[in-house]
C-alpha cells in the first residue's frame, strides 16, 4: 500500500493506494492554511483505521517536492523521511515537483484533441506572484527542474501565455482574481475553475504509480525540496 502526502501548499492532501489492485483506497484534501504539522500525522492516521490498516502496511510513499511553500514543502517531505525510517524495511519512494502532479489529470485529455493543447500548471506563489510550467501530451513522467519552471506577478504571467497564441493553453491551478482579470482577454487560454483544478493527493498516487511501473524511484537520503529562490 502506497501513502501520498501533498502540503506544498495551504491545501492539504492525503491519499492510501491499493498498489497490488491498483485502487485509490481513501483520499482526504482541506485547507490546512498553517495547520500542516498539527494535521498531517492525525490525518494519515485516521486514514489508515478506517481501513482497518496500520504504518506497517505501508510499502510505498509519494510525496510533493516543490515548489511551494517553504514550510510547507518541507512538513510532507520530513514526515515521509520519519515514516520510511520507522519502518522496518524501507519503502518504495517516489518524489515529484507540485507542478507535476496539478498537470497530471489534464494531460490524457489534451492528447484526445485534435490539435493537442498544452497544460499551464501553475500555484500562488505569495506577493502577488506565481509559478509555472508547461506540459506536453506526451509529458506525464516529467519533472520539471528549477530552469523549466516559471515566476512573476499575473501581468507577466499573462504577457506569456499571450505569447503562445494561438496555441490552445488549459491554465489549471488555484485561480485568484488578479489572474483571472489578467487572462480574461486572452480567448486561446482557458482557466479550469478552482473545484475541477485542486491538486489531490488521489492523482499524486496515480502519478506515483506511473513512476513506479517506469522504473523511476526517489533515493531517501537525497530527497529533498524544490525550491525556486532562496528562503
Amino acid at each position: 500500500m502506497l501513502l501520498a502526502l501533498d502540503t506544498a501548499t495551504a491545501t492539504a492532501s492525503l491519499a492510501l493506494y491499493d498498489l497490488d489492485t491498483d485502487q485509490l483506497l481513501a483520499e482526504y484534501s482541506w485547507l490546512a492554511r498553517r495547520r500542516h504539522t498539527q494535521d498531517l500525522l492525525s490525518a494519515a492516521q485516521q486514514l489508515l483505521r478506517q481501513l482497518d490498516r496500520s504504518p506497517q502496511d505501508l510499502t510505498g510513499l509519494a510525496v510533493t517536492t516543490g515548489p511551494g511553500s517553504f514550510t510547507g514543502v518541507r512538513i510532507a517531505i520530513s514526515v515521509v523521511k520519519g515514516i520510511a525510517m520507522g519502518l522496518p524495511k524501507v519503502p518504495r519512494l517516489v518524489a515529484v515537483p507540485t507542478l507535476s502532479v496539478t498537470a497530471a489529470p489534464w494531460l490524457a485529455l489534451t492528447g484526445t484533441m485534435e490539435s493537442p493543447a498544452w497544460v499551464c500548471a501553475y500555484i500562488q506563489a505569495g506577493r502577488g506572484r506565481y509559478n509555472w510550467s508547461f506540459f506536453g501530451p506526451d509529458d506525464l513522467l516529467r519533472c520539471p527542474s528549477v530552469d523549466e519552471h516559471e515566476a512573476g506577478p499575473a501581468p507577466q504571467f499573462a504577457d506569456r501565455l499571450a505569447g503562445l497564441a494561438p496555441r490552445t493553453i488549459w491554465l489549471v491551478g488555484e485561480p485568484a482574481p488578479d489572474l483571472q482579470e489578467a487572462t480574461a482577454h486572452l480567448s486561446h487560454v482557458c482557466l479550469v475553475d478552482a473545484v475541477s483544478s485542486l491538486r489531490r493527493a488521489g492523482q499524486l498516487a496515480r502519478l506515483a504509480v506511473a513512476h513506479l511501473r517506469a522504473g523511476h524511484e526517489s533515493e531517501l537520503a537525497t530527497l529533498q525540496p524544490l525550491y525556486l529562490r532562496n528562503p
